[in-house]
């Protein structure tokens, strides 16, 4: 009875333990708000060269070099929340017929010091989590890993609105397949604006379609 006792003992510990591991694990990757706490909205327009300069001073905008090159702005605005510093935000511009990103990205913001362009891990892990994101971020091509495009880094939740612009080029038939980008035609209907919540440990909370 004795051994059986312990036997018993030893399983409620053990379950116990599981439980509280489970549940720190829960209350460390919880997200500390939801979309609906932001209020998020973005607008995309194609417009001329003159209103894309405009739109970024005093910072450069990328230039059209062809009469075929099409001009992407767009505005990503929020409501801060209270929430973590270390938690940040990040804005994808994705080509929804075949799911490619940007080449080059120009960004500006009220402090233009939390905002930048790049890629990085989280946003491999949205897309294994949201299928509207397949096909974006790092990419497999001929046996290489490649990452090809940008998405916009908010590192502060103050950094609203983000103001952003590219200049899609026509195709190139002639790209590496781990290298293509997003090019033209394309209609702002084809073109997605994405906001990903990232916590401080690099882990994706959520991921919403704002267009």
């Amino acid at each position: 009875m004795r051994q059986r006792a312990g036997l018993i003992l030893g399983v409620v510990v053990l379950l116990a333990g599981v439980t509280a591991i489970a549940g720190w694990r829960w209350w460390q990757g919880r997200a500390p708000y939801g979309p609906d706490a932001l209020r998020a909205s973005a607008t995309l327009r194609l417009v001329d060269q003159a209103t894309a300069d405009a739109a970024l001073e005093p910072f450069d905008a990328e230039i059209a070099t062809s009469d075929d090159d099409q001009i992407l702005l767009g505005r990503v605005s929020w409501t801060a929340p209270t929430a973590p510093e270390d938690t940040t935000l990040r804005i994808v511009l994705l080509d929804q017929r075949r799911h490619l990103l940007p080449g080059f990205l120009a960004v500006t913001a009220p402090d233009p010091e939390h905002v930048s362009t790049g890629l990085d891990g989280s946003l491999d892990d949205a897309r294994d989590r949201y299928d509207w994101l397949a096909g974006t971020g790092t990419r497999e091509s001929g046996g290489s890993f490649w990452g090809a495009g940008n998405i916009i880094t908010v590192s502060s939740l103050d950094a609203s609105p983000v103001t952003f612009q590219t200049v899609l080029h026509a195709e190139r038939p002639d790209t590496p397949a781990g290298a293509r980008v997003a090019t033209a035609p394309v209609t702002t209907q084809d073109m997605l604006i994405a906001l990903i919540c990232v916590g401080g440990d690099g882990r994706v909370h959520w991921a919403q379609r704002l267009t």
